[in-house]
């Protein structure tokens, strides 16, 4: 007989949102009740975020040594280890994992269940052995990678993002199906380790991103001799002898491993959501502007939803949620201002509308741009690389901005408050930046902006007409 647990709050899902929820509604006195089938912390901490940036930074290193020779350092090339280069990976999923732990859930008062959750009512739902009930639920499930219905997939071995961090033998060549930001992060890093990589996209990478910034990203990519097949369909798979064969519209292509990187898939058809009242399809749960579902005793964030699929996403998502349910608050869902980075080298950064987006929406608007050539930080780093590039409307409302160069994340910052806030372009030529940084070339760009008025005749003559008051 089910044991019956009554809670004021279930969540399904120990990712980003789930953990971010439980935690804020435990420790404003909430009874909560969270459900994990998996390991605590998601996809980020064990298949996502974490590893995948633990990797590029070892494969940014090995880069580094090969290519000190531009500042007057012996380069050399480096003894790569590809187990040692793992177990600094798992060394960093090990070190954030105390954060995310059951044990940590636990102390804050939360309790933690390790099973599969299944509706069986509007307000209920089974887990292993319990029967929980509560006032509200949350469902967090994230999604999982879509494999494409390709000829060979099911006979053929190949990784995903959940199954590659724990290769511990370098692959001689590894294919990667999707030329999205997996993908892309995931051909450079390996090569940069000694693999030998081929990327197959069917359209082009990064096909979400303005064209001039991911260029500098296919510079960089062909320089690592990262063999990119754009254009190319995947149409079968088969194991060979010596490993993997794809054959593709255009040829074929043997390696010795296979990365499937196309996308994701929403986790929704285990939770049984027919009973619960909760309406989803393919693409995820549905949701109206507050992420209730159609079960307004029962919300939905992250992955799950359908939306824009990152970490900081479902973060975002579980403040709306706290604020809806524990506060009574109507707070309201705002993603279409999240940021979004690919942390290949160099980066790509970009919030708000990219320029076509911009011209869809917009009669009229403005790009300003400033090249890292051109900046004095830079140019003593030797990375010149790049360029931040800012969308404005005719008044010089921020409509959106991208940066392509190192360490792009982190200068879109001032951007993404810049777009949050519906500040114009002026608040940036106020801004002193500090000198020599990188940051100096968003203040540049802002700069930029106001070059043809500056500079106009019609200023000019104001400026004569002024100079005869001295």
């Amino acid at each position: 007989m089910p044991q019956t647990l009554k809670a004021d709050l279930c969540v399904i899902g120990a990712g980003s949102g789930g953990l971010s929820i439980a935690a804020g509604a435990a420790q404003l006195g909430r009874k909560v009740i969270l459900i994990e089938k998996g390991e605590m912390g998601g996809d980020c901490l064990n298949t996502g975020c974490v590893p995948s940036k633990a990797l590029i930074a070892a494969a940014a290193r090995a880069h580094a040594m090969r290519n000190a020779g531009k500042y007057g350092l012996t380069a050399i090339d480096p003894d790569i280890d590809f187990a040692a280069v793992m177990d600094h990976v798992h060394a960093a999923i090990a070190a954030i994992e105390p954060n995310d732990s059951q044990e940590r859930f636990e102390k804050l008062g939360v309790k933690v269940l390790r099973e599969k959750a299944t509706f069986t009512g509007p307000r209920e739902l089974e887990a292993g052995e319990y029967n929980v009930k509560a006032k509200h639920f949350v469902i967090a499930t994230g999604s999982r990678p879509f494999i494409p219905p390709i000829e060979g997939f099911k006979e053929t071995p190949f990784f995903t993002n959940e199954t590659i961090f724990q290769n511990k033998a370098r692959p001689v060549h590894l294919i990667i199906i999707g030329g999205g930001p997996i993908g892309v992060e995931m051909a450079q890093a390996h090569r940069r380790l000694g693999s030998e990589t081929t990327l197959i996209e069917g359209g082009t990478i990064l096909n979400r991103e303005d064209s001039d910034l991911t260029s500098v990203v296919r510079e960089q990519l062909l320089s690592d001799g990262v063999q990119l097949l754009e254009h190319t369909k995947a149409a079968r798979a088969e194991k060979t002898e010596s490993g993997i064969r794809i054959t593709t519209d255009k040829g074929t292509v043997d390696g010795t491993h296979l990365l499937i990187a196309v996308g994701r898939k929403p986790v929704v058809e285990e939770l049984n959501l027919g009973p619960a009242g909760v309406d989803y399809d393919e693409r995820g749960v549905k949701t109206d502007a507050r992420l209730r579902t159609s079960n307004k005793r029962i919300y939905a964030v992250g992955d799950v939803t359908g939306g824009r699929q990152f970490t900081h996403v479902a973060g975002y998502h579980a403040s709306v949620v706290v604020r809806n349910i524990l506060f009574k608050m109507p707070s309201k869902n705002r993603e279409n201002f999240s940021p979004r980075v690919t942390y290949c080298d160099p980066e790509l950064a970009q919030v708000g509308l990219t320029e076509n987006e911009a011209r869809e929406k917009h009669k009229d608007i403005r790009i300003a741009t400033w090249p890292f050539t051109d900046n004095d930080r830079a140019i003593t780093e030797k990375d010149t690389r790049g360029h931040v590039k800012i969308i404005t409307n005719k008044k010089g409302l921020i409509l959106g901005a991208g940066i392509v160069g190192k360490e792009a994340g982190d200068l879109l910052a001032p951007w993404i408050m810049a777009v949050t806030e519906g500040l114009k372009i002026r608040a940036f030529t106020d801004m002193i930046a500090p000198y020599p940084t990188r940051s100096e070339a968003g203040k540049r760009a802002a700069g930029a902006w106001y070059t043809p008025t500056l500079f106009s005749n019609k200023t000019r003559s104001l400026v004569r007409l002024l100079s005869t008051f001295d």
